[in-house]
């Protein structure tokens, strides 16, 4: 008698199959190591010192897996739009929708769901200003996977952009005021993170000709020299405005530890571009859970700016 194998088991290269791997490459595809930047809702309730209430902190985590969902549903949507592009990239191949290993209907209707989801769900907490913060993360993000994302400089703002209106949200919705230093901040730390990335993906793809162009067409309106030039610019205004913030007192008494928090935060802007500069910055959020000198510096920058806060 010939031996059956059943649907469920694993394949002869290795690979799941079945429900359980397709589960698996749904969890894949939603990208939860990306989750990390979600916890940018934390940042405006900690400067202002509102962390330690505990309704705060229980508002800021709702806030925290609204986004989860809303980003988790707007990676399905993007992999399903770039799914030619990645198929042609050397390590975006392996995502579950370009490998085939999720269908594209499953990653389809999960994306659209979780879309909906999230603003949906965000109206719970009864704040309406927080459930349009949501809403236009969402928004934003959609247009860009479709059309912002092939326009030059549109595309680094766009990106920018998401980032900052999860800072924001976290404050909406503790109700914490945002001053302007805070804002520019945020701002320009998320510009900088997405000029440094699109740096390392031209820098990888650009060896080949026509590599880049197929993977990100916009790769085709920059130059290396140019991102360069615009990743320095918005290091040194981000170090220039939080060195104004620690050391200004109209907005709040500023201790010794606000002064001194200047020094990792200087560290952690120069760690940042050698990483950049090594070519290793296409992963943000591989090099915040990879690198242990960026960890440290920003470990050092947190503790003296929460003792400056809540002390």
């Amino acid at each position: 008698m010939t031996e059956r194998t059943h649907a469920t088991g694993p394949a002869a290269d290795g690979a799941p199959r079945g429900d359980r791997g397709a589960a698996a490459a749904l969890v894949r595809a939603c990208r939860p190591r990306q989750w990390l930047k979600n916890l940018l809702v934390l940042a405006a309730p900690a400067a202002a010192g509102a962390l330690v209430r505990p309704e705060a902190l229980l508002t800021c985590a709702a806030v925290f897996a609204l986004f989860c969902v809303a980003a988790s549903g707007t990676y399905l949507l993007n992999d399903v739009n770039d799914v030619h592009r990645d198929r042609a990239h050397p390590r975006k191949r392996h995502r579950p929708v370009a490998s085939g290993t999720l269908p594209v209907p499953v990653a389809v209707t999960t994306g659209i769901l979780l879309c909906a989801a999230a603003p949906l769900a965000s109206l719970a907490l009864g704040n309406p200003p927080l459930s349009a913060l949501v809403a236009g993360y969402v928004l934003l993000t959609l247009v860009y996977t479709r059309h912002l994302r092939d326009v030059v400089v549109c595309d680094l703002v766009a990106v920018a952009a998401c980032h900052v209106l999860r800072a924001v949200a976290g404050g909406v919705a503790v109700g914490v005021p945002l001053t302007p230093w805070f804002v520019i901040v945020v701002s320009l730390a998320a510009l900088l993170v997405v000029v440094g990335k699109r740096e390392a993906e031209l820098r990888a793809g650009g060896d080949a000709a026509g590599s880049a162009d197929a993977v990100r067409p916009t790769l085709r309106g920059y130059t290396a020299a140019y991102l360069t030039q615009t990743r320095t610019m918005a290091s040194a205004a981000m170090v220039v405005t939080y060195c104004l913030w620690a050391l200004d007192q109209s907005e709040g008494p500023r201790t010794l530890f606000h002064a001194v928090s200047i020094v990792p935060f200087i560290m952690f802007v120069l760690r940042y571009n050698l990483l950049v500069d090594r070519g290793v910055g296409e992963e943000p959020e591989e090099i915040a859970l990879r690198d242990r000198p960026l960890q440290l510096v920003l470990g050092a920058l947190v503790v003296l700016v929460g003792l400056g806060i809540y002390l």
